[in-house]
């Protein structure tokens, strides 16, 4: 589907729809501030029945096309090493690159820069080899939870997933909202789903920088904004890759990460939770999720949890 929006307006976007000072100049914990006490006290009403389903990838230890830095995991010492042991036990070291289009992962508002800026002005000098000073992944340390709502795009579209490429416009968000009877509010994770864990599934990984992503197009900034949405999750990287904007390569993270503040999740797996919300007959859930503690990260794996 065409873009009726040109790259300039795109930009204007960045501006227009920003939180910046919403919650004081100091702020780093950005649109996590609209999921209030109350908000998670309302949510938790919505286990139903007490069914849990993950929303993570499996973490992956091979190289695949959209995979070129696989996780490391070695084995420390193994069963057979220690039989003969005072204290007989296995072991293993992890090490993790989490961005990129292959592990679940939470972006922080630290990941990306526009002219300079991160969200709400802080400098891009705030992240140096240390890691970031400001808007780091520990803002989240006490974890996200909140009303979770999927939009089952695919669903709408009566396939089984969206080409690579293909582009998510407001229209479609608001199809989804319809035919799954529910309505995106103010401090509710957001999670959208193309197809592409399916995709891949069923036609193995391809390069994403060549091939493509399916995604949110730019026009759909202003549709997020107004409903206040605490985190955006996507079984992609919420980009339709290539954007189709002329010096904007991803705008909708620059759009929410640097001007909205919102956190991003990358390369969730929908497919079971909408099979268990087309099961239940609601897309809404108790949303549950938390990054691993490291201060001064740019991001942290992810095991984003459904309880419905």
């Amino acid at each position: 589907m065409a873009t009726q929006l040109t790259a300039e307006q795109v930009k204007a976007m960045f501006e227009k729809h920003s939180n910046w000072g919403r919650w004081g100049k100091d702020d780093q914990r950005g649109a996590l501030n609209f999921i209030t006490d109350e908000k998670r006290a309302r949510a938790a009403k919505l286990a139903l029945s007490g069914e849990t389903v993950s929303m993570s990838l499996p973490l992956a230890t091979l190289p695949a096309p959209d995979n070129p830095t696989p996780v490391t995991h070695l084995m420390v010492q193994a069963g057979s090493d220690a039989l003969n042991t005072p204290l007989p036990y296995s072991g293993d070291y992890f090490a993790i690159a989490p961005h990129g289009l292959a592990s679940t992962h939470l972006d922080a508002l630290c990941h990306v820069f526009w002219q300079g800026k991160m969200y709400n002005g802080f400098d891009a000098s705030e992240v140096g080899s240390h890691g970031a000073r400001k808007c780091a992944i520990d803002v989240a340390r006490n974890g996200i939870v909140s009303r979770g709502v999927l939009l089952d795009i695919p669903k709408i579209k009566k396939a089984e997933w969206i080409e690579p490429g293909d582009r998510i416009m407001p229209s479609d968000l608001d199809a989804a909202q319809k035919d799954h009877r529910v309505q995106v509010e103010e401090g509710d994770v957001l999670l959208v789903r193309t197809g592409r864990a399916k995709r891949r599934k069923v036609k193995g990984g391809w390069d994403p920088w060549r091939e493509g992503l399916p995604g949110l197009d730019a026009s759909g900034l202003p549709w997020l904004h107004e409903r206040r949405i605490a985190v955006l999750g996507s079984d992609g990287a919420s980009d339709a890759m290539p954007s189709g904007y002329e010096g904007v390569l991803l705008p909708i993270h620059v759009g929410t990460l640097v001007a909205m503040g919102v956190h991003l999740i990358d390369n969730a797996d929908f497919d079971a939770a909408s099979e268990a919300c087309a099961r239940a007959g609601r897309y809404e859930f108790v949303f549950v999720m938390a990054p691993l503690v490291l201060e001064r990260g740019t991001a942290s794996p992810v095991n984003p949890l459904a309880v419905l």
